[in-house]
């Protein structure tokens, strides 16, 4: 059970003074019998009062407002998190899609989980998953075989893409980070109407390396009849580990994101994303990204949005 002691700073710098800024963030670990939380501050320019709630998916989201005029805000998030052995899907990987619809019945949660999102590319996913699905395949073999085809058929390239590339231009150049394979497979699995969630996190560096490793991470959970939600990562073709920490689950990206919200002005604004990962031995992995980013003037005093991770990608 490892320990680690992970550091975000998200850092936005603007070239003249902006105000009002309201924002969301969903940066708090995850409520999850696979993690414990051992210590979580957060530090946010100027101190604002940061009311909390737990949203519809069951993340824990915290608002703020900074009403006074500002160059820079910092959020920084300071986490230590034990990861909980995961327990062996050996033992239900043979429930196949009549198990699974059984036991969806009218879970209105499941079943709004299970519909494809992207409707005009039903036929373009359904042929992605010809050679995948198999009359009597099993919920959990169906799913590993969608992560293996994502890793073996899209490269892995950061900076071609961004938080508004829709599906269809991933499946189109075949290639992105985390962010983009994850919605991918939930396009795959929701054709089979198996009902699965984004999940946002870090991904922890391991031995073995892994892509997307020590920064923001995506990955899918699937529910799998009789063991329920179970997290596969398909940038690195694994089922969640050890290594992998959840802050939230959603629909898609922007159910998750992990920072958004809206300030008044025309300013040009600049972001950095830092990210550290300690280890109990001392070792620390870390992570930085710059994201140049442009205000958007509105109709009204210039409002500039501040879409969080606006820029900052999931890796």
């Amino acid at each position: 059970m490892p320990v680690f002691n992970i550091h975000h700073v998200t850092r936005y710098e603007y070239d003249r003074p902006v105000k009002e800024s309201v924002n969301e963030i969903r940066i708090y670990p995850y409520n999850s019998p696979g993690q414990e939380v051992l210590y979580h501050e957060l530090n946010i320019t100027d101190s604002p009062d940061v009311l909390t709630i737990n949203d519809y998916w069951g993340n824990r989201a915290g608002m703020f407002n900074l009403l006074s005029a500002h160059k820079e805000l910092i959020i920084e998030s300071k986490l230590i998190v034990r990861t909980i052995g995961k327990d062996d899907l050996h033992h239900h990987a043979i429930a196949g899609l009549d198990a699974l619809k059984e036991e969806v019945g009218n879970n209105l949660s499941l079943l709004e989980l299970s519909r494809i999102e992207e409707t005009e590319l039903k036929e373009q996913i359904s042929g992605l998953i010809m050679d995948i699905y198999q009359p009597g395949i099993s919920v959990a073999d169906f799913t590993e075989k969608c992560s293996a085809y994502i890793f073996r058929h899209f490269k892995y390239i950061k900076g071609i893409t961004s938080i508004e590339t829709t599906v269809a231009e991933i499946l189109d150049h075949r290639s992105g980070v985390c962010q983009d394979f994850a919605h991918v497979m939930l396009e795959m699995l929701r054709t089979l109407q198996i009902p699965c969630r984004y999940v946002s996190g870090y991904i922890c560096p391991n031995k073995n390396g892994m892509r997307g490793e020590g920064a923001t991470h995506a990955w899918v959970e699937a529910w799998i009849p009789g063991r329920g939600w179970t997290g596969i990562d398909p940038t690195n073709n694994v089922w969640v580990t050890d290594n992998h920490v959840k802050l939230a689950v959603g629909r898609n990206f922007n159910d998750c994101s992990p920072i958004k919200g809206t300030f008044k002005g025309p300013a040009r604004q600049s972001l950095s994303v830092y990210v550290s990962i300690g280890y109990e031995d001392g070792h620390t992995f870390e992570d930085m990204t710059r994201v140049k980013l442009e205000s958007q003037p509105g109709a009204q005093e210039d409002i500039g949005a501040l879409e969080t991770f606006a820029g900052q990608q999931q890796q």
